[in-house]
């Protein structure tokens, strides 16, 4: 069984600025442990689940936003237990790992030299986080190098669909996982530039067909619409099973269900 949860479901720059949702990314749980975008907050919203940092196997950041990669240096020398031990896999895109234009890097040297393994991502790279797989998917965002990622699990793969306009190869990228995340950052009548809205979102889970999706990475726009409402038109619209993200929602991929749950926590400031 592999367990995912949900450390914040907020993001841009109002939603995270006022932490109207927490931004803590996503965490994988399997047989090696894979931490998703880990923005503002999310070695707080870890340890306020009971998470250690330190049984981290794997970062992945999918572009240079401080609300995908904030925490990242901190955690970092977590998954190498305070850089004390060269392991574990530090993966993201070209702005995050090595600057990009006006973009990043997002880590420090120091911090690079740590892991047993840094990776620039392009669209189609793997990184292996034995038994598991990372391969990364078009993006279609402001940071030009952004990308998203498909993750072989050992449930199926679930498909993270980061920042990015609809584009056809963001949707033959991530045809059919079992499970898909998409970020939404705009509700129903409200598209920008270079995120999906709604409507896109629909039309991708549509087009693409995943066993489930869950819609996380709320603009500020869709909290005050509630997301709730944004998942049901999508799930009317697409005909999958759509689930509005909520902070600490657990989701547990088996082999013949995906079960979701919040994750009980105890209060911790921040």
């Amino acid at each position: 069984m592999v367990k995912i949860t949900f450390l914040g479901t907020g993001g841009g720059r109002f939603a995270t600025i006022y932490q109207a949702r927490a931004t803590g990314g996503i965490y994988i749980e399997d047989v090696k442990n894979i931490h998703v975008d880990p923005g503002p907050g999310a070695l707080v919203r870890m340890r306020s689940v009971g998470l250690d940092p330190m049984r981290t196997h794997a970062i992945v950041i999918s572009h240079c936003h401080p609300d995908h990669y904030l925490d990242a240096e901190i955690l970092v020398e977590a998954m190498t237990e305070g850089g004390t031990r060269r392991q574990g896999v530090l993966v993201g895109s070209r702005s995050v790992i090595e600057g990009d234009g006006e973009y990043g890097p997002a880590i420090s040297k120091y911090h690079l030299s740590q892991p047993k393994s840094v990776k620039v991502m392009t669209p189609s790279s793997k990184a292996t986080i034995r038994p598991l797989e990372v391969v990364a998917t078009p993006s279609a965002h402001s940071d030009t190098s952004s990308v998203g990622f498909r993750i072989q699990t050992s449930a199926g793969p679930v498909s993270y669909v980061s920042d990015t306009q609809l584009v056809e190869s963001v949707i033959k990228a991530h045809r059919r996982p079992r499970l898909m995340i998409a970020c939404v950052t705009r509700p129903l009548g409200q598209r920008i530039p270079h995120h999906l809205s709604t409507e896109d979102a629909g039309y991708l889970i549509e087009k693409a067909k995943p066993e489930m999706a869950v819609i996380t990475h709320f603009g500020m726009r869709v909290v005050q619409e509630n997301p709730e409402t944004q998942a049901k038109w999508i799930e009317d619209r697409s005909g999958v099973r759509t689930v509005a993200a909520r902070d600490f929602m657990m989701v547990d991929m088996k082999k013949d269900d995906i079960v979701v749950s919040d994750r009980m926590h105890s209060a911790v400031p921040g």
